[in-house]
Parts: C-alpha cells; structure tokens; sequence
C-alpha cells in the first residue's frame, strides 16, 4: 500500500458557536422558582465541602478550649503537672514505649510507595497508516472478503470514531497480506522497543539497574516470550524477575501494573518496567463472519513502556504515585466468560468473535468495580448520600431511583479504556461526565485507534499534553477486556506534569480535539 498523505489538521474541527440566550418573563408578584434560580451545583460543593471538612470543624473549638485554658495556667499550674508527671514516671515510660514501639512497627509494616517516573507510547511510522479508503479498497483487493462483508467493515469504520491517521501491521500493507511468525515477531520488536528506547532516554535510567520485567500481550505468545525477547535486547541483568502475561484481553495493562506493584512490594530498592502491546500481525481475520470482523476495524498498532519505582529518591523527579487499585472479574458467568472469545469460524479461519452481549456486561463489570472502588476515593458527603437512598429504597420507598456518585468530586481526569465509540458513550453517560472528562479517549481512538491495553497511556499521554494535571490531580484508569474483567488504577500527580520528550501527541496536539463524525 503506498503512504498515506497526513490528515488536515483543520478538517473536522469544530468551530465555537455562541451561545443562546433564553429569556423568560415572570409575573413580578410571584415569588422565583428557587430549583431554576440557584445553581444546585454550587449547593452540592458546599455540602461536600461541609462533610469532608466536619473532623476538622469539629476540632477546631476544641482547640480553641484547650488553647484558653493553657493561656490561664500559672507556673504553679505548671510545676504542679511536672510534679505529677514525675511521680508517675513508670506509666510514662511504659506509654512511650508502646508509642515508639507503634510507631516502629507501623513504618516497618507499611506499604511501599509505588512511583511513575514516566513512560513512553510508541508511535509507528506514517508509511504503516491506513485510512478509510485505502483500508476499505485492500480489504476488497485481497479477495478473502464478500460485498456484505465488505459494507459490514464500511459501516463499522464510519461509526467507529477512527479517524484517518491510524496504523496497521506492516504485514496488512502488502497485497496479497503476508502474516507469518517473523513479521508478528517484528512488529512486536518495533513496539515494544520503540517504547524502552525512548523510556530509557527520558530517564536516563540503565538497563542494570532494572529489577522486574513485566510485559502483557493477548494474542501473541511465542517461545521464547517477548518478556525474553527484551532481556536479550537489552541484556537485563541474569537475575532479574520476569513476567510474560498473555489472553488476558484489553484490560491486561492494569493488571500488569498491579503485578510490579506487588513485586515492588516484596522487592526494595528497585526498579519495575511494565510493557503492554498487542500483535495484530498474525491475528487479522480473513473471514466473513461479522462478529469477527469487528477487531479488524477498531484495533491498531500501538504499545507503552511503563517505569516504576519504590525508591523515595525518585520521588521528587516521578510524575505520580500509584494509589489504589481494584479489579473485578466476572468470569465465572458463562455469557461473561465468552463475550470476547477467540475462535474459529465455519471455514476453519481465526478470529475474534465479540458477542452482542458485550456493552450489558462491560457495564455489569463496571457496576461491581466502581462499587469496590467508590468506598476508598468517594468524598463522605457522597458515600452519605449513597446510603441515605439505599436505605430509603430499602425500607421505605422501592421506586425510589439509586443515587449516583458523582465520580467528578473524587477525580480530576479520567482515561476510558478506547475500545470503541459506545464504551465511551456509555461511561459518558452512567457516570455523567462531561465531554471535556472524555475527550482524551475519543481523541485517542481518533488518532491511534483501539491499541487495546495500551490506550490509557496515550490518553493520560493526550492530557499532559494540554497542560491540564496539576499537582494532587488524580487521574482514574479504566480498562475492559475478555474473560470478562474490569480493572481500575488511580493515581495522584506528585507535581506540575509536563509532557514527556518525543510523546505520541508531540505535533498534532494543537489539531486536537477535532469533531468527530457521527
């Protein structure tokens, strides 16, 4: 297939409209609709602030009591309390030895912090783009494919919010396809060290010094692993603890995280790499099943390198601290277990089939992590209200509707695994966010496509890039994948974060974002 041009940065985009301005004219004797005049928004931060606060605003005069009446103490008041303090000085040397031994015993038992120092997004070359026409026009050319199959792709492409500018195997550009071993072993060569190269550049990190490997891919899985693959290029150290993660789906990424969180835990002093890619060389579908032929519209080529740390002197250069993280697998539901399942066709052909069940129990999974993770990053004035409605639910009215957390007060930004068009959609609309909450991962499926467990690094790539994470700003990773899981990771922006050198958005994020088609 020969390059494609790059995509005009204006098309697409956009313009500011003004905004309308309604005016209503009111009976001057009656008294204002209150519901319409006060903004409740301003209501709803206040009562936050209130309940979150109220430890504090509860303790405040009792200091002020405690402060009062010190100032009134005389140095007999005083000399009286040494005296005191001296006759008891058994109980005062048992009390600070259960202090410091507390103390002790807290620090040594306390987990280790988990730091981000940065990570890096590959970014494949302009000759592996394929956009809509010269996608559409190889999918025909190849041969494998018949006219309802072919229209099938054309619908899904104008709906999937790609845009022009994503990247396919080298494999795909050649008529007709070649996927074999070498080219999968070669686009997972390019990803992955294309990710490590520029990480170890921006960090000025060595390859010695590099104490657990983990690396995730789904569907691509040779021997020797790709987890070796890198400790031969890089030639890590002999010791070193490796992890080769593989169909675990979209979702892989996370859990790849929480793997060297783990590790880090039990290891000190050290350094944790987590690559995430996924190898669409040997897994395009050459069928005409149309669960099947979905992956081949919405997955591209893309990848991260991810670098960890439990050392506290990398704290002042990290860009975040990992917080939490909770994840959810519904695999025991059999509908759950097979709606992401890799299998073959009537004609013997390979693929992976997405079941039509999919968003019903993406939101399921959804369902019972948020319900895990509200506990541990909710503001009380949310969790409050939560139990206040269940409780009137319950026993008092069961028409009543569930209160819905406002996600908004614990998060200042969030990154929507890009799996597709109506996952964001979704999100977007169940746990009300607004498009500026949203627009990393449509943006990111507009530029790079579906790169599976690897689009919540280009989106929180795409928000550094704006400028917008300050420090204390916590950001909520969102991942789906097969099996069916739901994992979330949230992290807390130590500083000021600025882009990393040479990152996925380094020339067109002043393009973005554009108005994507429906």
């Amino acid at each position: 297939m020969p390059n494609s041009a790059a995509m005009d940065g204006g098309a697409g985009c956009g313009q500011p409209q003004e905004p309308t301005v309604g005016v209503h004219i009111h009976n001057s004797r009656s008294l204002p609709d209150f519901l319409q005049s006060v903004n409740l928004k301003y209501v709803k931060l206040g009562y936050h602030y209130l309940i979150s606060h109220l430890l504090t605003l509860c303790l405040v005069p009792v200091m002020i009591v405690v402060i009062i009446e010190a100032s009134q103490m005389n140095p007999d008041d005083v000399r009286q309390l040494w005296l005191h303090l001296q006759y008891n000085l058994v109980s005062v040397i048992i009390c600070s030895a259960f202090l410091v031994f507390g103390a002790t015993v807290y620090i040594m038992t306390r987990p280790r912090p988990v730091y981000l120092v940065d990570y890096s997004c590959y970014r494949a070359p302009d000759s592996l783009k394929a956009p809509y026409q010269r996608f559409m026009e190889h999918s025909r050319l190849t041969g494998d494919f018949d006219e309802s199959s072919l229209e099938f792709q054309r619908k899904i492409l104008e709906r999937s919010g790609l845009g022009d500018e994503t990247y396919v195997p080298e494999a795909m550009h050649f008529l007709p396809p070649r996927p074999s071993m070498q080219a999968a072993r070669e686009e997972a060569e390019q990803v992955m060290f294309g990710s490590l190269d520029s990480l170890f550049a921006n960090t000025n990190v060595k390859a010695k010094d590099i104490g657990i490997l983990v690396v995730n891919c789904s569907l691509f899985n040779p021997t020797p692993s790709l987890s070796a693959m890198i400790v031969n290029k890089y030639k890590l150290r002999g010791n070193i603890r490796s992890f080769n993660l593989g169909g675990m789906g979209c979702s892989a990424g996370v859990i790849a995280i929480d793997l060297a969180k783990d590790m880090l835990q039990v290891h000190g002093n050290t350094y944790a790499v987590v690559v995430s890619t996924e190898n669409m060389t040997q897994n395009w579908y050459f069928g005409n099943k149309k669960s099947m032929l979905i992956p081949n519209c919405l997955f591209r080529v893309g990848g991260s390198a991810v670098l960890l740390s439990n050392m506290n002197k990398d704290k002042r250069r990290a860009k975040y601290q990992l917080v939490h993280l909770v994840r959810t697998h519904k695999g025991s539901d059999d509908k759950a277990f097979r709606c992401v399942y890799q299998e073959q066709d009537d004609a013997g052909k390979t693929g992976v089939s997405l079941s039509k069940d999919l968003m019903a129990i993406a939101g399921g999974a959804l369902k019972t992590n948020i319900t895990t993770l509200g506990p541990l990053v909710l503001p009380v004035s949310e969790q409050l209200l939560f139990f206040a409605k269940l409780i009137l639910k319950k026993f008092l009215n069961k028409n009543v509707k569930p209160y819905i957390p406002d996600f908004k007060l614990a998060f200042d930004h969030f990154c929507i695994h890009a799996g597709g068009r109506a996952v964001i959609d979704e999100l977007e609309k169940n746990l009300q966010l607004l498009p500026v909450h949203v627009e990393a991962s449509r943006m990111t499926l507009h530029r790079f496509g579906n790169t599976s467990s690897s689009s919540i690094w280009y989106e929180l790539a795409y928000i550094e890039a704006k400028g917008r994470i300050r420090r204390g700003h916590r950001v909520w990773q969102i991942a789906f994948g097969s099996g069916f899981k739901c994992n979330s990771a949230v992290w807390e922006a130590i500083r000021n974060v600025k882009p990393s050198k040479n990152g996925p958005w380094a020339d067109c994020i002043d393009r973005y974002p554009v108005k994507v088609v429906s």
